[in-house]
């Protein structure tokens, strides 16, 4: 069977949701209000540069440019998992199956606004998770550098809810909402950056009329 892109034959509608478990339970662990993950993840970024400004060795420029790399560096991951896991080629029924539901109900339905954000049981797992691993290897970095990270995806949330909520401004942040809006519409293997245009233009994926 031949590699294809979900995406490519999904059709957006921009009225509707899509029940994606039988489990009720399931179904509503997998929706989430935009602004529980933005509290869970504001409230732990907070408390971590709190203890990296008071309770660690750490000096205050040392901790400003640690956060500043982890907010750098999640913009890369963004783009990375948007292109090449949340737009993996699908070879086989499992992994259309897969892809769907991690990101391909999203095109299907662009404004089902409980479905702009990963859950908050999955993000917060794994934002945990990441605490572990990182304190373990990098210390104390781990206060100014996971709250960088964690500020980077507040943003990611924040921008995608807007561009699928909320008409374009008049102003510089309006290309934005043009690039997921090209990215949603017209070509899904364009514009993976949704907080920053940054890396699609590193890449080679901005939208063609922008280059």
């Amino acid at each position: 069977m031949a590699q294809t892109d979900l995406h490519k034959k999904i059709k957006p509608s921009n009225k509707g949701s899509k029940q994606l478990f039988n489990n009720p339970l399931l179904e509503q662990l997998s929706r989430t209000h935009i602004s529980i993950p933005l509290l869970i993840f504001g409230g732990f970024s907070t408390w971590m540069l709190y203890h990296a400004f008071t309770a660690t060795s750490l000096s205050p420029v040392l901790v400003i440019g640690i956060f500043l790399a982890g907010l750098l560096i999640f913009t890369f991951i963004e783009y990375q998992v948007h292109r090449y896991v949340f737009h993996m080629l699908t070879d086989t029924p499992r992994k259309e199956m897969i892809q769907y539901k991690f990101h391909g109900v999203h095109h299907e339905y662009p404004r089902d606004k409980d479905r702009l954000a990963m859950p908050p049981l999955l993000s917060g797992t794994i934002s945990a998770a990441l605490f572990f691993v990182l304190h373990y290897f990098i210390g104390d970095f781990v206060f100014a550098f996971l709250p960088g990270f964690l500020v980077g995806y507040a943003m990611y949330l924040g921008v995608h809810y807007s561009v699928h909520a909320f008409q374009p401004p008049k102003n510089f942040l309006k290309i934005l909402w043009i690039n997921h809006g090209i990215h949603h519409y017209k070509d899904p293997d364009r514009a993976f950056g949704v907080s920053t245009p940054l890396w699609d233009y590193v890449f080679g994926t901005l939208p063609k009329k922008n280059k």
